[in-house]
């Protein structure tokens, strides 16, 4: 069974402007958002081959909606996750809401007795 979502903020609109990308977390969970002319996407920061930073990596493609991880060439489409040279390999997606400035990401609401705010110091990606 699915848990609950909720909408979390995660950064200002203006902070991720058209053709750049950001590390952020929303609840203890890296996340990387991409700014695609103007369209948010958000996926999990964490490659699923050997845990390298999504953020940092170059970025290709139409629209470059490709990202390249930068550690092994892994390569997904923000859009969708999937991995266009892998078929099966995806990362998470995240559904995106723009409310007043805010880029708002959806998580699950952890459950009961949890620490949603435990999490590294540093996102992956940013130093």
């Amino acid at each position: 069974m699915a848990r609950p979502t909720r909408f979390a903020t995660v950064a200002m609109l203006d902070a991720v402007p058209p053709g750049t990308a950001r590390a952020v977390w929303a609840d203890g969970v890296p996340l990387a958002l991409f700014n695609l002319g103007g369209e948010v996407y958000a996926l999990d920061n964490v490659c699923p081959h050997a845990g390298g930073p999504l953020v940092g990596g170059a970025r290709a493609g139409p629209c470059a909606g490709i990202v390249v991880c930068p550690w092994h060439g892994w390569r997904f489409d923000v859009r969708t996750g999937e991995s266009p040279d892998l078929p099966g390999e995806r990362v998470r997606t995240l559904s995106v809401c723009l409310k007043d400035g805010a880029i708002q990401v959806a998580v699950e609401v952890p459950p009961a007795g949890s620490d949603p705010t435990a999490r590294p110091s540093t996102p992956p990606g940013q130093s």
